[in-house]
């Protein structure tokens, strides 16, 4: 959908956040419903997702396969060999964005909505905005965590999570257009959250995942010498990983929101959601529907003055 001439084109940030990503279904869900149907969407990580299903017109498929999955399923995800340059099985993944995002050979010019992802360039710490050429490499590209992804090569450089730069992409809706632009930021009431919800035991309800992230958390532990670990119990790399991810991503956002501030500022209530929880989704939905709900009258007046 293109904007008419007697309206504003509305732009919709959709920030980085890991499983809390899936928030962002539920926003645009309740955006739509109230009329409002973004021109231009911009993703970061997660969001890239995101927007991407929502550009080509895949956002219920989307939300129909991340509804259904399950702890077993987040966790075969990852490739368990521990190899150094990252954990996710980045073809599996490729795979499940084929299906429910985009074709493998769908460019970002032929989506029915103006579209765009940041990335990062691994070497010189750039922003990099995918804006034309493939759909999918523009994803996995943006979603390239350092640690979980392998990074994605790009001709002559290789790019990371575009979280690391710009979490919530309010400057690329403004250069692709938008002159009203909607900020989604799923990181807003995370800091200081994670290291409490971690060590409360989530590995006791059993499942792979649970493994998995326990593996995780106790792996740095083993690492340092014994006299060191019966000392103190360290923090382990998963606390370790998501804490820093969340003071950076905090700390980026706020200093880009100073210079750059959306019209409107949704921030959904999703501390409860672990960085790997993807089986979570309802819950991310629901609280994105909630979240637009709590914001309407906001939402209404800022679009009523333009």
């Amino acid at each position: 959908m293109r904007s008419s001439p007697d309206r504003p084109r509305i732009g919709i940030a959709l920030g980085s956040g890991s499983s809390r990503g899936w928030a962002h279904i539920g926003i645009l869900q309740a955006l739509e419903e109230m009329g409002v149907r973004p021109d231009v969407v911009a993703g970061c990580s997660i969001g890239a997702i995101v927007a991407a299903a929502y550009a080509a017109g895949n956002l219920e498929s989307l939300e129909e396969w991340v509804r259904s999955l399950r702890k077993r399923d987040v966790a075969g995800f990852f490739d368990i060999g521990w190899r150094l340059n990252g954990l996710v099985d980045s073809q599996r993944l490729r795979s499940f964005l084929r299906e429910h995002v985009a074709a493998e050979e769908a460019e970002i010019e032929s989506l029915s909505r103006t579209y765009g992802s940041v990335a990062t360039d691994l070497v010189n710490g750039r922003e990099v905005w995918f804006t034309e050429g493939s759909v999918l490499d523009s994803i996995m590209a943006s979603i390239a965590l350092p640690g979980l992804f392998v990074p994605v090569r790009q001709g002559q450089r290789w790019l990371v999570d575009g979280g690391l730069v710009n979490p919530v992409p309010i400057s690329l809706c403004h250069a692709l257009g938008a002159d009203l632009v909607i900020a989604v930021n799923l990181n807003g009431d995370i800091l200081g959250r994670h290291f409490g919800r971690a060590r409360n035991g989530s590995a006791s309800e059993g499942g792979a995942l649970e493994s998995l992230l326990e593996t995780l958390r106790n792996y740095s532990s083993t690492l340092l010498p014994e006299s060191v670990r019966n000392r103190e119990s360290p923090p382990g790399l998963f606390d370790i990983i998501a804490s820093s991810i969340n003071i950076t991503q905090d700390r980026i956002t706020r200093s880009r929101m100073a210079g750059d501030p959306p019209d409107v500022l949704l921030t959904p209530r999703l501390a409860h959601i672990g960085l790997l929880e993807f089986h979570r989704a309802e819950e991310a939905i629901d609280e994105g529907r909630w979240c637009v709900e709590r914001l309407r009258p906001t939402i209404e007046f800022v679009l009523d003055q333009e």
